[in-house]
């Protein structure tokens, strides 16, 4: 693996919380949306991560059999299962004929939690693009 490997690994993870970034703050847009059904009813969404597949030449056999230079991908974004809050308001104006207003499943603190995070992993990627250059740049100076 060489050092300029670190840069499309580190934009694969810069790009994944990026995306994961993007579907923390629609969740957390959508947290206190009312709906009068439940099928309309806002449902909190998460990103699925994958360890993206080497190129054929990158595959090497290795002790341990681990494959480095790999970077993740973005499977895709699926919708919660949790259930949904149905509340009693027969006075709400999107209440249905029964008088129930149904929110999202979205837990505030824990979509906060998931932007901290992904806020940090993108800071340490760019971090670790910037160490990579710095460190090429090192590597030239060395041939004057």
């Amino acid at each position: 693996m060489s050092l300029s490997n670190v840069f499309g690994i580190a934009g694969s993870g810069m790009s994944a919380q990026t995306i994961r970034l993007n579907t923390t703050a629609s969740n957390l847009a959508n947290a206190e949306s009312v709906s009068s059904s439940l099928e309309e009813t806002y449902r909190a969404r998460k990103t699925v991560f994958s360890v993206r597949s080497p190129e054929p030449e990158q595959i090497r056999d290795n002790a341990d059999g681990l494959q480095p230079g790999q970077g993740v991908q973005v499977l895709g974004v699926v919708e919660s299962d949790a259930e949904l809050r149905q509340e009693y308001s027969p006075d709400h104006p999107m209440a249905d004929e029964n008088g129930y207003v149904y929110y999202p499943n979205v837990n505030v603190v824990e979509e906060m939690a998931d932007m901290i995070s992904a806020s940090r992993s993108f800071q340490i990627n760019a971090e670790m693009m910037n160490t990579a250059k710095q460190m090429l740049q090192q590597t030239l100076r060395l041939g004057q």
